[in-house]
């Protein structure tokens, strides 16, 4: 028999054209028909109808909202149906995430969240064994690591590049086995891999929504229009059609699409009757037979079938689903809202540690009740593919960055209750969080205060300080009345920089000061006024320098043009040429003759091969002083873009400060905004990008690992993901770019790296937005400005990560700054560690949360691959009952990485042999690129 599973589900977006709230009531229907509620209300009761009957759910942020509002004897119903397997929750994440827009870390939680709440609620029934992400646009080899980790049979996905599906479906290769880490000892990140046949639609002709219009099955013979034998007819072609494209006899059919099942009766009464009557032609001699189903029994009968599969080992970037049709605009597309999810991620990551470290007066302080899962669930819901991707409604945009604001509301009282507690004081506690703008009120007004540093990493940080003053000189001290070195800048005046200060701040200029703090723990800084007349001590200078430099790198510029021109790292000897600059492709509107596709929130469409260049030149302005904390050229490109190119005195970092804004469309031409660094680097048409923060893939220009190309868009079709790096190397350089939120970028040229910063376009890229993607508000009615920062650094390729890992972890969980005004009190504690030392340099502290009263969640992550270190790609161990300062371990137990199972009891289908797990219970040893996770019981000191 050919066995067709027929999977009833629906795919509903935790915010898209609605926002997560509009789509669960099913509010603003003059946007778009979906209410999720009456979805789950219509779906349960026609399950109790017939025990046939399957039906697979999701998105757990809708579920988890769903079910608090159900009667007891409903949720003990909901229950039955779930342990007879007749509602299966599949992926069972807070959200379907993005695959390329999003950081691991981020990803792992928002699993662990919706996967923890399926578990308490139902138990191993409602445990998820296949992940289901049938919507992301192209897809992430990380990803099916971390889903392979956190014990799941198999994945299913819907888009795929339409030349990658022609070759597979040809060759019967659209079901696999995904080798998805270079470091991981299979089959530890090994994952069976399925795509599905149509997206995630029903086969044409048999969509029985409410939102369809095909007819349904008439099958009364005494009525006219009896269809009956016309539908078999129909359906069998359809079966045996996908057949052709599979290996064995069980196809999967997706019986659903996008918010349907709102009355489910249509789609069941219509799907009983197509399952009887083609099952009735068996007894004619039909061999096809038809069965409800979900993706975990599919699965089951493919691992049955003992067949050997193909290994693919790269990923699913970029995906074009038509020769002109790229999805790899929306890597940058909204770009504030990605740098503020990503501050998010690391604000949650403080909160959820200072309430370990702070213990219970944490959440119930002298500042009030302070909560982390707000935010938690914020944060959850901004990893939907369709919100941090930047692909939805401008209002639903501005829902989701709401939603964080106010996640991390909650967070401040629970942040300055830990803070209150673990420094023995309660003085007020006030956060500046428009530093990005220069906007500080307490620091532009105050002559004393205090600046308070939290290190959510597991190493002692060193990280510059920047705050808008008044002031032309202050004095600094440390925690223990030692002297900072500090310097004033005066405040950089553009046009951009006074529309976003104007009303918000009043700094003429900024001090500028490194702090330290040790690992997990805060360190304080005392400032006051010492001078507040002009001159002040540090004044810009004309024209570019010849060279900028401390003791670990030099930068040189152009005198003529004030571009780079070089960069050399002096601990190793090591010298290139560098320039950098911007441009611009204009967007495609859509009226080629060859394709209509414009460029929009999903689509990179440039109308030409050739970027325009902002300016040839860059006026320039230098800061330099003697011993000074921080040299900067600020180099002004156009009105809407400049640049700030800095060198710290204790960093092996260069750090460019881009700001792009308003973007201008004057001449109705839509602008997709880069930068570009081209060097003296053979890189043999190579680069290389991370996969969501952690492992990198190699890239080479019009080429794809598992098929041969034919490359229709040479721009467009050579642009990856880049999460927090990208680099280019030859056998004696190796240029990192390390970057503060997700971005698109290529190398298109050798020796060549352009990242894609910034975009505004006109044309919607009719992909189901109806939207431009032309960024605006009551900030910036001419166009959102944006402001980021790259950071460059140069060594010899065997060493690189030892500086680019560390880097851009820091970069990711960047310190956490508080103020107070005037004096702390005497008694006040100024430096803690929540630490008995530093963890090793390879080994990073992922996941440090409050589980339950008496435990906490610990994850514990190798963050270099196997091949890229010669001093840190080495098994590293560390002992658990010696971590803590402040707790004690009374006891361990691992889990997998979703927490949501012991790891001793995760079993998964062994399409390889499986690998034994480390006996050792405080001594763990963690291996390149390896997270383990751990629930600890602990006592506080």
């Amino acid at each position: 028999m050919l066995n067709v599973h027929l999977v009833p589900h629906t795919h509903d977006d935790v915010g898209w054209l609605k926002t997560v709230d509009q789509y669960y009531y099913g509010d603003r229907n003059n946007i778009q028909h979906a209410g999720v509620q009456y979805i789950l209300d219509s779906v349960v009761d026609q399950l109790l109808k017939n025990p046939d009957r399957r039906f697979i759910y999701v998105e757990t942020a809708f579920f988890y909202r769903w079910w608090k509002q159900q009667s007891s004897s409903m949720q003990q119903t909901v229950k039955q149906l779930v342990d007879e397997g007749r509602l299966e929750f599949v992926n069972g994440g807070w959200c379907m995430s993005d695959e390329a827009t999003t950081h691991y870390s981020a990803v792992i939680d928002q699993m662990t969240l919706g996967l923890r709440f399926l578990n308490e609620t139902f138990g191993v029934c409602g445990r998820p064994r296949v992940a289901w992400h049938i919507d992301p646009f192209g897809h992430a080899r990380e990803h099916a690591s971390m889903f392979a980790q956190m014990g799941f049979d198999g994945f299913f996905f819907g888009r795929v590049d339409y030349q990658d599906r022609a070759r597979r479906m040809k060759d019967k290769e659209q079901e696999l086995l995904w080798r998805a880490s270079s470091s991981l000892t299979p089959p530890m990140a090994d994952l069976f891999t399925g795509i599905l046949p149509n997206g995630y639609n029903p086969p044409d002709g048999f969509c029985w929504d409410q939102l369809c219009d095909d007819a349904p099955i008439r099958d009364d013979p005494d009525l006219e229009d009896y269809n009956v034998d016309d539908v078999v007819t129909r359906f069998l072609k359809a079966a045996n059609t996908q057949a052709l494209a599979y290996k064995t006899n069980h196809i999967i059919m997706t019986m659903g699409s996008d918010f349907q099942y709102e009355n489910a009766n249509l789609w069941y009464k219509n799907l009983d009757k197509l399952i009887l009557y083609v099952n009735a032609n068996q007894s004619s001699g039909s061999k096809v037979n038809l069965l409800y189903s979900t993706p975990s029994c599919y699965l089951q009968e493919l691992h049955r079938a003992n067949l050997t599969w193909p290994l693919k080992e790269d990923d699913f970037f970029p995906y074009a689903d038509a020769a002109h049709d790229f999805w790899t605009g929306y890597f940058t597309s909204r770009p504030a809202l990605k740098r503020y999810e990503r501050i998010s991620n690391s604000n949650l990551q403080t909160c959820n540690q200072l309430e370990v470290l702070g213990g219970p007066a944490s959440r119930k302080g002298p500042f009030g009740a302070g909560d982390s899962q707000t935010l938690s669930k914020a944060m959850a819901v901004a990893q939907h593919h369709d919100a941090v991707s930047g692909t939805e409604k401008q209002h639903v945009a501005n829902d989701y960055a709401k939603r964080l604001a106010e996640g991390w509301q909650h967070c401040q009282v629970l942040v300055s209750n830990s803070l209150a507690s673990l420094r023995g004081s309660s003085a007020e506690i006030i956060y500046c969080d428009n530093l990005n703008i220069s906007v500080c009120p307490l620091t532009e007004a105050s002559k004393k205060f205090s600046v308070g540093v939290y290190n959510p990493l597991a190493h002692p940080v060193t990280w510059p300080v920047r705050l808008p003053v008044n002031g032309t000189a202050y004095g600094v001290t440390d925690a223990t009345g030692k002297p900072v070195d500090s310097q004033v800048c005066v405040f950089p005046v553009s046009r951009s920089t006074q529309d976003v200060r104007r009303n918000r701040g009043f700094a003429r200029n900024e001090l500028v000061f490194q702090v330290q703090a040790p690992p997990l723990g805060f360190s304080t800084y005392f400032v006051s006024l010492t001078q507040d007349q002009p001159p002040p001590p540090s004044s810009p200078q004309r024209g570019a320098p010849p060279v900028i430099q401390n003791k670990y790198l030099q930068v040189t510029f152009d005198p003529d043009t004030g571009l780079l021109s070089g960069l050399s790292n002096l601990e190793t000897k090591q010298t290139i040429k560098l320039t950098q600059n911007f441009y611009w492709y204009n967007s495609s509107r859509g009226n080629n003759a060859e394709s209509k596709q414009p460029s929009g929130a999903y689509i990179f469409r440039p109308n030409s091969s050739t970027p325009l260049v902002v300016s040839k030149t860059a006026k320039v302005q230098s800061f330099q002083v003697k011993h000074s904390v921080v040299q900067e050229v600020r180099q002004r490109f156009s009105p809407w873009v400049s640049q700030v190119v800095r060198l710290y005195a204790d960093s092996k970092a260069l750090e460019l400060e881009w700001t792009v804004g308003p973007v201008p469309i004057n001449d109705w031409q839509g602008k997709e905004v880069i930068t570009r660094l081209d060097t003296s680097i053979k890189t043999s048409q190579l680069f290389y990008t991370d996969s969501n923060g952690r492992e990198v893939l190699q890239r080479r220009k019009d080429f794809r690992p598992t098929w041969e190309l034919k490359q229709t868009e040479p721009i467009a079709g050579n642009y990856y993901p880049i999460n927090s790096r990208a680099f280019l190397k030859d056998d004696e350089d190796q240029l990192t770019v390390v970057t503060d939120r997700s971005q698109g970028g290529s190398s298109l040229q050798n020796g060549s790296l352009e990242i894609m910063l910034h975009r505004r376009l006109l044309f919607d890229d009719y992909r189901g937005v109806d939207e431009a993607l032309n960024e605006a508000s009551e900030i910036f009615p001419d166009g959102l400005v944006v402001r980021g920062r790259l950071f460059l650094t140069l060594d010899h390729p065997a060493s690189a990560a030892d500086t680019h890992r560390p880097l851009a972890q820091q970069v990711v969980l960047q310190p956490l700054l508080t103020f107070t005004d005037g004096d702390l009190s005497p008694e006040t504690q100024l430096e803690f560690s929540g630490l008995q030392a530093a963890l090793p340099s390879a080994v990073h502290l992922l996941t440090l949360s409050q589980w339950d009263k008496d435990s906490v969640l610990l994850r514990l992550e190798h963050q270099f691959q196997s091949d890229e270190s010669q001093v840190n790609s080495r098994p590293v161990t560390v002992n658990l009952q010696k971590l803590f300062s402040t707790l004690d371990v009374l006891g361990v137990s691992e889990l997998n990485l979703s927490a949501n199972q012991w790891k001793d009891e995760m079993k998964r289908f062994e399409w390889s042999p499986q690998k034994g797990t480390d006996p050792s219970v405080t001594e763990v040893t963690l291996r390149p690129m390896e997270i383990r996770t751990f629930l600890l019981r602990v006592s506080r000191r």
